[in-house]
């Protein structure tokens, strides 16, 4: 059995973070796990599952991970494979709702590709890392790690099946 990738599109490195967080967990389940930005991924060959990851900002999910599952649509059909997307900048029902709504509706864009595990996770601000007017807003993490264990506990047990 291949290693699992997991590979992620961020623009401020929070997805990058909770990625990390999702392949220690998935180490810890004794899977071997690689981290990739999802850009610089050639192919898939060898994986014996894929993870992707990407913030969804402005109610777009990252380019680089739509990108990257099409480019990678046919792989992606003969291995197990998940998604999940940052976004919500609280945990409310309403704000969760409407970014696993972006995230449904980047995935459609993909015909043919059906994640066997989908996930949405509280997104970051850090104002130090954002342009104006962005720079004003109020800092917030809205990630919750145990959330994201469990989802990567559900991740290992697909890919390692």
């Amino acid at each position: 059995m291949g290693p699992v990738l997991v590979a992620y599109a961020t623009k401020h490195g929070s997805t990058a973070e909770v990625a990390g967080d999702i392949a220690e967990e998935l180490r810890e389940r004794g899977l071997e796990v690689e981290v990739a930005a999802a850009r610089d991924v050639e192919d898939l060959e060898g994986y014996s599952g894929v993870v992707v990851g990407g913030a969804i900002y402005m109610g777009r999910w990252h380019h680089d991970a739509r990108r990257f599952l099409g480019r990678n649509r046919r792989a992606l059909a003969d291995v197990p494979f998940a998604v999940f997307g940052m976004g919500p900048l609280t945990t409310s029902d309403d704000d969760a709702h409407e970014a696993r709504r972006q995230l449904d509706r980047a995935l459609a864009g993909v015909h043919g590709l059906r994640p066997a595990r989908v996930a949405v996770f509280g997104g970051v601000v850090d104002p130090s890392k954002l342009r104006f007017p962005f720079n004003r807003m109020e800092a917030t993490d809205a990630r919750d790690p145990e959330a994201i264990r469990a989802w990567a506990d559900e991740v290992a047990d697909l890919v390692g099946a």
